[in-house]
């Protein structure tokens, strides 16, 4: 993805984008259980919307694309999860994220809420009028919080691990699962633990 990446200063002209199945019928024939109908829906309503670009292409400019768009839809699939919300995070469009009861990660480093916007799987047809109606200095804000890099940090995965990574975040998810006190790992003023502040042997693979 980083080999993708445009100018900061590209203006974003698609105001929302998508690349995907609407329908898979080869899993699902009668096209009523592919994303609960989710993605389905977003079609039907917004095929011929000129706000919408939408298509199950998948360009060779798709990374790029990313980053020309204000809105980039990351509705689920057969699960709640979706590679295009890490895709979303990592070129700076604000992910729409259409699944309902889905747990997002990383909740350390990534404020969901202040740099997404949450639609609910029955609301996708009033999905342009959602869009429409956020303020431009929402917009903005959400923006400048996904232009900061340690947003981008958290969702990769660079060799070696880097502090602040998505395999930091996962340690840290981990860690905090296990049965003792803070101040057993961290030292004091620490938030989370550094993973690979260990000797550098360690990082050599096995």
């Amino acid at each position: 993805m980083q080999a993708h990446l445009i100018p900061v200063d590209t203006p974003r002209s698609i105001f929302v984008y998508f690349r995907g199945l609407f329908y898979d019928t080869s899993n699902d024939p009668e096209g009523g259980y592919y994303a609960r109908g989710a993605c389905a829906s977003v079609w039907e309503n917004f095929k011929n919307n000129p706000l919408f670009d939408i298509s199950t292409d998948h360009p060779p400019t798709y990374y790029e694309d990313m980053q020309r768009s204000v809105f980039c839809l990351c509705p689920l699939g057969w699960a709640p999860w979706s590679p295009r919300l890490v895709e979303a995070v990592v070129f700076g469009c604000i992910p729409v994220i259409i699944a309902d009861d889905i747990v997002l990660p990383f909740a350390d480093a990534i404020p969901w809420e202040e740099i997404g916007v949450f639609v609910a799987e029955e609301d996708v047809p009033k999905l342009d009028s959602i869009l429409m109606s956020i303020p431009t200095d929402v917009i903005l804000r959400k923006q400048r919080l996904l232009a900061n890099p340690s947003m981008k940090q958290a969702m990769l995965f660079p060799q070696p691990a880097q502090a602040g990574d998505a395999f930091h975040q996962i340690l840290n998810g981990l860690a905090r699962k296990l049965l003792h006190g803070d101040g057993v790992f961290l030292k004091p003023g620490e938030r989370v633990l550094k993973w690979t502040a260990g000797p550098p042997g360690d990082l050599k693979p096995w």
